[in-house]
C-alpha cells in the first residue's frame, strides 16, 4: 500500500482509511473472501491538462457460498511528476473517486 500511496494524492488514502475504519479488510480476511478485478478499459483524455481518466472494470467477490460480480467505474486526474524508481511512468493520481460500484449478479455455488 505504501508504494501505491506514492503514486496518488490524499484522495486514494482517504478511500483506504475509510474502508479500513469500516472493518472492510478485516472482514475480507476473516471471511476467507477472495477478490479479483478485471479491467475492461481505461479512457484517458490527453487533450486537456490535468488529464482526466476513467476506468471501467468488473470486480469479482468470491466467497465459499457465492460469487458476486460488480460493475466498477473509477475516475481520477493524472498530473505530470518526476520519474523515479517509485514512479517510473511519471504521473501522479489526483482526485481519485469511485463513480460506481454496484452488483450485477450473484452466482450461487
Amino acid at each position: 500500500m505504501a508504494r501505491a500511496f506514492n503514486l496518488a494524492d490524499k484522495s486514494a488514502f482517504d478511500y483506504y482509511k475509510d474502508l479500513s475504519e469500516k472493518g472492510y479488510y478485516s472482514r475480507i480476511i476473516s471471511g476467507n473472501v477472495q477478490q479479483r478485478i478485471e479491467v475492461d478499459s481505461v479512457v484517458c483524455n490527453f487533450d486537456n491538462y490535468p488529464y482526466s481518466v476513467r476506468t471501467y472494470a468488473k470486480q469479482f467477490i468470491i466467497r465459499s457460498s457465492n460469487v458476486t460480480r460488480r460493475n466498477l467505474i473509477t475516475s481520477c486526474y493524472l498530473v505530470n511528476s518526476v520519474r523515479s524508481d517509485n514512479n517510473p511512468q511519471g504521473f501522479n493520481i489526483e482526485k481519485f473517486a469511485v463513480v460506481e460500484n454496484r452488483d450485477i449478479e450473484v452466482i450461487e455455488r
